[in-house]
């Protein structure tokens, strides 16, 4: 099957479906968001009881959209962090955030492809995956790839949502949770926190991400008529996709780390 194109897969990561034609609005629809993945405050905990110096930590953060995680990692703790998007205008964002926190000494930005730029980094002690998808394939060979590039003892971290035991519901993206944690003790790691949110907490934390980007999206219809259906069809995915995650997968981050026989 032929590789997704980079914008392909950052659509398919901010929830457009299949609908290529909306990537080069993103930046003008996601302007009034920075946070637009991973809680920051969950990584920055995580890293907090899993280092004992934290300032010592290196991050690479893939999909890192704005940088809202690592600026807040770096601020908090005093960690390297290396971000990589594909969206420039993202990148350029996250510069502008790391110089307002007085880190950009400890953050690195950059564009570019993800699954190619990987393949040239030295090993980090965290790989943050904050909510893309599965743009380096599905879990097993997410973590193959990744352990190449992982100290250690380091952690992998993943903001993702699968589908509870007991349901019968089934969504192309998602995997069930047995699924998901076959994939993960097959590439050779274990999960070692799972941080799952309840219907009511996902539902709440929806409505800051959703009313800014439907606001945007509907400026752009009025200002291009003859793509109307364009955005319109886009605030209708973000709807579809917001009700999947409270009412029927759950969303989650894991911790991961390297099973030892």
């Amino acid at each position: 099957m032929q590789m997704k194109t980079v914008e392909e897969s950052v659509v398919t990561a901010l929830d457009g479906g299949n609908n290529l034609e909306i990537f080069p609005y993103l930046p003008y629809i996601l302007q009034d968001l920075w946070e637009i993945g991973t809680d920051p405050k969950t990584v920055i905990s995580i890293i907090g009881r899993h280092f004992q110096l934290p300032e010592q930590v290196t991050m690479l953060d893939l999909g890192c959209g704005k940088g809202a995680v690592s600026v807040k990692v770096a601020h908090r703790h005093g960690s390297s962090c290396h971000g990589i998007d594909a969206v420039p205008a993202f990148i350029q964002y996250a510069v502008e955030k790391a110089v307002e926190f007085g880190v950009e000494k400890l953050c690195r930005f950059e564009v570019g492809d993800i699954r190619k730029a990987v393949k040239d980094m030295p090993a980090a002690d965290v790989i943050l995956l904050g909510a893309i998808g599965p743009v380096l394939g599905n879990y097993e060979s997410t973590l193959s790839l990744l352990q190449l590039h992982l100290k250690e003892n380091g952690l992998i971290i993943i903001d993702d949502a699968y589908i509870a035991e007991d349901s019968e519901f089934r969504h192309p993206l998602i995997l069930p949770y047995l699924e998901m944690k076959r994939q993960i003790e097959n590439a050779g790691f274990q999960i070692v926190e799972n941080f799952s949110l309840t219907e009511e907490e996902v539902a709440e934390s929806e409505v800051p991400l959703f009313e800014p980007l439907k606001k945007r999206c509907l400026e752009l219809a009025a200002q291009y008529p003859e793509k109307q259906s364009l955005f319109l069809d886009y605030i209708k995915q973000q709807e579809t996709e917001g009700d999947v995650n409270a009412h029927h997968a759950v969303c989650t981050t894991l911790v991961l780390k390297r099973r030892h026989e």
